[in-house]
């Protein structure tokens, strides 16, 4: 029988492929959480799988010269999330870099979230979980929600034409209703500057 559990959890983990991030809580359905563990305990002793916290494993993706990489910051948020039933949205530096705005890789990456506050330390790096209003996490996940946060961050001031084209060519797509609900709650001025910079691809 443990064989079979263990068997079904590494099928799951491959079929999501490297660079996923996962819980115990993840194969709940396969069987109960002692026997789950188990499983995953013995496929990390194989270094199938590899602990980066307390109850939290990722599927390594390896590169042919840097070996095993880094887990993903965004990969280790979701499972998180999921694990606890929580919305999460990156903000901050984290959130500039991804849109492009910035190049800087902070240090601490912090992401909102409608759950509890908590705090993960990946080697040098540090994940931040920032209990946010209802107003901050009304469209978490969306291209525009990330661009609120990562204007927020840059702040009115700093944020030139280069910046500008670039966040236009991250929300090229997007439809005039879904821009509209997703900026709901967004700052007055970093509405107005994005309903100016997208009026003729809405």
């Amino acid at each position: 029988m443990t064989q079979l559990i263990e068997n079904a959890v590494k099928n799951r983990i491959i079929g999501h492929g490297r660079g996923w991030c996962f819980t115990p809580k993840h194969f709940l359905d396969l069987d109960n959480d002692i026997s789950v563990r188990k499983a995953l305990s013995h496929l990390q002793k194989q270094k199938f799988i590899r602990r980066i916290a307390q109850g939290l494993y990722d599927y390594p993706r390896t590169h042919e010269v840097l070996g095993v990489v880094a887990p993903n910051i965004e990969a280790v948020a979701q499972a998180i999330a999921e694990k606890n039933g929580t919305k999460i949205q990156a903000s901050g530096a984290y959130a500039a870099n991804l849109i492009g705005l910035s190049e800087q890789v902070p240090g601490r990456v912090v992401f909102l979230t409608d759950g509890p506050p908590k705090k993960l330390k990946i080697g040098k790096l540090e994940i931040l979980f920032r209990q946010a209003t209802v107003k901050n996490m009304f469209a978490a996940g969306s291209r525009e929600t990330l661009v609120v946060q990562a204007f927020k961050y840059m702040s009115k001031k700093n944020i030139d034409e280069t910046m500008l084209k670039t966040t236009k060519k991250f929300l090229k797509g997007t439809t005039r209703r879904t821009f509209e609900k997703n900026l709901k709650f967004a700052p007055q001025w970093i509405r107005t500057l994005l309903f100016a910079l997208m009026e003729n691809e809405l």
